[in-house]
């Protein structure tokens, strides 16, 4: 019989989720406004008038996932009144965390580079899209924040013994 290797890896170099890093979000927002900017300033003349149901979703998934960390948190905490919390749910709620900040920082470099065209572009079409692509912006930084409050809020709070184990530790090290 021949032994099958692992199906998870072992050690140093087993795959993990870690946080979310600002960089990787400002760079993602970056780049589409950079394509958003350049798409636009190529076809701008022959798009619809900018809609409102992106800044609509934007914003309501931001408050629904605002709500999501705020119940979260206190469930991982164990609040009175509040049931507990189950492990895998907050492995979903995590991911859909990284996701939705990512999506979020996508979006809101798209509105602002379709911003920064609108500005410097005089006509009274642009005038007229400028509501709704700041309200788009907006609506990407609700869903960023609020992301991110959730992927907080996902966090293995530490243990008290661990707390307790470390103050030991650090009163017993010789300075």
């Amino acid at each position: 019989m021949s032994q099958q290797p692992s199906p998870r890896p072992h050690g140093p170099h087993r795959p993990r989720m870690g946080p979310t890093q600002p960089a990787t979000l400002v760079l993602a927002a970056l780049v589409a406004a950079a394509l958003a900017w350049l798409l636009v300033s190529m076809t701008y003349a022959s798009l619809p008038d900018l809609p409102w149901s992106p800044t609509a979703v934007l914003a309501g998934l931001g408050v629904l996932e605002g709500y999501l960390a705020l119940n979260t948190r206190a469930r991982i905490q164990r609040k009175p009144g509040r049931l507990p919390v189950d492990p895998l749910a907050v492995a979903r709620f995590a991911v859909l965390a990284k996701a939705s900040s990512l999506v979020g920082s996508i979006f809101g470099g798209f509105f602002a580079g379709l911003l920064i065209f609108l500005i410097f572009k005089h006509t009274d079409a642009a005038r007229g899209d400028l509501p709704a692509a700041i309200g788009g912006l907006v609506g990407s930084i609700i869903l960023v924040i609020a992301a991110l409050l959730l992927e907080r809020a996902c966090r293995v709070p530490k243990r008290r013994d661990e707390d307790e184990d470390q103050d030991n530790d650090a009163r017993s090290t010789p300075r």
